[in-house]
């Protein structure tokens, strides 16, 4: 496993770009993540955002350009899942074990690293979302990843399990000194939660810190009135806390 060093890269992308059905899903794209990073792609429906998520795992081959992996790299890796689609009789702790051997240690530690040690034994079919995102984020754990990849985690779960996964993901990596890249839709803990955001619409329009991208012309193009009413909050927000 490579060093959790801020200054070594895990993942480079070199304009990539990926071809499919007589078209580019994504082109010129260029990106770079380090240890420590929580790094969100976001962008509209259709946008490439899970392309490059699976061109980055090595699921997908690019068709132009070039991915490099740090040597040794571990990657975990939440899918977009439901738990309705394990029908047959399952329990978290045989999900934990599935396509990889984990000792009832790393399995115990890392339902216990998200606040799920009292699911070991309940049904996976049975969980509400909340708590299958979380069993499925401490299987990616139990890698004991440098790269945590998280494709659309908050989708079809409340808002305050959405507030709460967030605030697990950012205590995961600053703990563990590991990297997380995800693909979200929800603007509002995107930009409060994130080291970097990268704004995506076939190739990438703009990316950086969220206080330096909320304002970038790009962003405004892709999200519109979210976009609008993000940046009345934001700032609504920075003004009362100059006032206390």
């Amino acid at each position: 496993m490579p060093p959790h060093d801020s200054g070594e890269l895990l993942i480079r992308a070199s304009s990539v770009g990926v071809h499919r059905g007589g078209r580019w899903i994504i082109h010129d794209v260029n990106l770079e993540i380090r240890p420590g990073e929580v790094v969100t792609v976001v962008g509209p429906n259709g946008a490439g955002k899970s392309t490059l998520l699976k061109t980055l795992l090595g699921l997908y081959r690019p068709d132009a350009g070039d991915v490099v992996r740090a040597p040794g790299l571990q990657i975990g890796y939440v899918p977009p899942t439901d738990p309705v689609q394990f029908d047959l009789p399952l329990t978290v702790r045989r999900l934990m074990t599935l396509t990889s051997s984990c000792s009832a240690d790393i399995i115990a530690n890392a339902l216990g690293e998200v606040g799920a040690s009292h699911l070991s034994g309940s049904q996976v079919n049975e969980l509400s979302h909340g708590e299958f995102q979380r069993v499925m984020l401490a299987r990616a754990l139990s890698r004991n990843p440098d790269l945590l990849v998280m494709d659309e985690p908050l989708r079809g779960i409340d808002f305050s399990s959405e507030a709460e996964m967030y605030q697990l993901i950012s205590e995961v990596v600053e703990h563990r000194g590991c990297a997380a890249l995800m693909t979200s839709h929800d603007l509002h803990y995107v930009m409060s939660r994130t080291d970097q955001v990268v704004c995506l619409n076939g190739t990438i329009r703009c990316m950086g810190a969220p206080e330096d991208t909320v304002d970038h012309p790009e962003f405004h193009q892709l999200f519109g009135t979210r976009a609008e009413a993000y940046r009345h909050v934001r700032h609504q927000c920075q003004g009362e806390s100059l006032d206390t």
